[in-house]
């Protein structure tokens, strides 16, 4: 796990260095350019989302789920049998 946090690390370090390389006006280039990608997903997914939420054919299913678990499925106080289960020791 240490080796991975060093790679991590030496490559954050790198990655840095070669930022503070690049001249100021590439600096505000590249970081314009990507706020301008990150704004333009942002909008593409709220779209989507609206889109997709506003369609009439939008609609939740609740279905019972089967076949989870194979505990038995617990009865009402009065309807209770007894049963002997046995038990690992």
């Amino acid at each position: 796990m240490k080796k991975l946090r060093d790679k991590i690390e030496n490559f954050v370090l790198k990655t840095e260095d070669r930022w503070k390389i690049l001249p100021i006006d590439r600096q505000r280039l590249l970081t314009k350019v990507f706020f301008g990608g990150y704004c333009l997903l942002t909008v593409i997914v709220l779209i989507h989302i609206i889109v997709s939420t506003g369609q009439k054919s939008n609609t939740i299913s609740i279905d019972h789920i089967d076949g989870i678990t194979k505990k038995p499925v617990e009865k009402d106080a009065g309807q209770i049998d007894t049963k002997e289960i046995p038990i690992k020791e």
